[in-house]
């Protein structure tokens, strides 16, 4: 539970074009463990950034979710059970809410499930260590999305089988270390916190085979 803010959080900082952003993050996917939440509150003490959180276990943190998001410069959403997310998101109404706070120009962001969530889908661990298709994201960005690419063997060719076959779209993968950065639905760079982190598109041709490309990363400052 040693978090630390990693080089992505300045760039944060820069997209909001706030001097002193309005963070609040979301561990929805691991269940909104205490530890977890008071890792993340010791990593932004003295940041620069005034972290708040969302808790939906076992009920809401907040009384007004909705105009809490929408105050947000930024919202950063942690990793874990990406099907264990959208199921409790959708309980709660937050599709709706964090679709509006991203058209209103807050940064939405996050890691692992916190990436996947975004995209119409992606390989998933949520079922057990047995990589499996996850298929029903928020699909805001109407691509499939690959992560922990380099970090476990069953990704990169779960990922291909899933285009090949059609269950997933044409999409992006990213190594760990790497996000990629959207304006609106499209994708205008890759960066990175470390320089051996990859980001790649992931295409399907007519015949069923399928092509992935090596996209241009640009490393952040302040990386490894």
């Amino acid at each position: 539970m040693d978090w630390r803010l990693g080089p992505i959080f300045p760039y944060l900082a820069e997209l909001s074009g706030a001097e002193r952003p309005k963070l609040c993050f979301l561990s929805t996917a691991d269940g909104d463990r205490t530890e977890t939440i008071t890792a993340v509150y010791s990593a932004f003490a003295g940041s620069g950034f005034h972290a708040s959180h969302l808790a939906l276990f076992p009920m809401p943190n907040l009384g007004d979710i909705r105009a809490h998001l929408l105050d947000q410069d930024v919202i950063w959403v942690l990793g874990g059970s990406v099907v264990n997310l959208l199921a409790v998101w959708r309980a709660h109404g937050l599709p709706d809410i964090l679709h509006e706070c991203w058209q209103a120009g807050v940064v939405l962001g996050g890691v692992s499930a916190g990436s996947v969530c975004w995209h119409l889908g992606g390989t998933t661990d949520s079922y057990g260590p047995t990589l499996r298709p996850v298929t029903d994201g928020l699909g805001w960005l109407p691509y499939s999305n690959g992560v922990h690419y380099d970090g476990e063997e069953q990704r990169r060719p779960l990922m291909h089988e899933l285009i090949g076959n059609g269950t997933l779209p044409a999409g992006h993968a990213t190594d760990n270390g790497a996000a990629l950065v959207y304006r609106g639905t499209e994708l205008v760079e890759a960066v990175a916190d470390r320089a051996a982190a990859g980001a790649y598109a992931v295409s399907r041709a007519e015949d069923g085979t399928v092509c992935e490309r090596p996209l241009a990363v640009r490393l952040l400052p302040g990386s490894d």
